[in-house]
């Protein structure tokens, strides 16, 4: 008998026969709403309701329209959770053993065994200069770049593409160089 979607895959990655078309449905349903998907407009939507648009223009818009994307960070918050306390049995992940001897190489001693290596994100990497450099300058690169590419990864990636917009297109193709300038370039000079 073919199972499409048997219960014991709960607790792993969903295959792509299947997240594929949930996400399709999805942005069917907010095209067909006049709606556009983007982490970043629920920033933007944030930043506005906290009176943000008194000081700057780019946030003084009617943000009550946009009260909608908010469920999208309860979304992501809460799908997060129960995906990570519910719906894990196992946090390594599955790479390959030349990347992890490579980044076991860089110092991350749990290279395919976590999601976010303590090397970066446990609480004794913060009290490191070079880490709080790193998430700064990346902090500052990445809202710079979503604000002068009009849209972030999600939104140009999923949303843009599903509209055709060419802009989205170029945008994700910058993104795609720069992850990978930044893997194989400068990641190996950080660590």
């Amino acid at each position: 008998m073919f199972v499409i979607f048997p219960m014991d895959s709960l607790y792993q990655p969903w295959p792509w026969y299947v997240a594929g078309p949930l996400i399709t449905l999805v942005m069917f349903l907010l095209l067909m709403m006049g709606k556009r998907f983007g982490m970043s407009s629920n920033l933007r939507t944030l930043c506005a309701m906290c009176g943000a648009g008194d000081k700057v223009e780019f946030f003084n818009f009617d943000w009550k329209k946009q009260q909608w994307n908010l469920m999208v960070i309860l979304g992501v918050i809460l799908g997060g959770f129960i995906g990570s306390n519910f719906l894990s049995t196992d946090t390594a992940v599955e790479i390959d053993t030349d990347l992890v001897l490579q980044l076991e190489s860089f110092g991350f001693a749990d290279a395919g065994s976590a999601y976010m290596p303590d090397a970066l994100f446990s609480t004794t990497a913060m009290s490191d200069w070079k880490t709080w450099l790193i998430l700064v300058v990346a902090g500052i690169l990445v809202g710079f770049g979503t604000r002068y590419a009009g849209g972030c990864t999600s939104g140009h990636a999923i949303s843009g593409l599903s509209n055709l917009q060419r802009p989205s297109l170029i945008a994700v193709v910058g993104f795609f160089i720069g992850g990978m300038v930044m893997v194989h370039f400068i990641f190996p000079l950080l660590f």
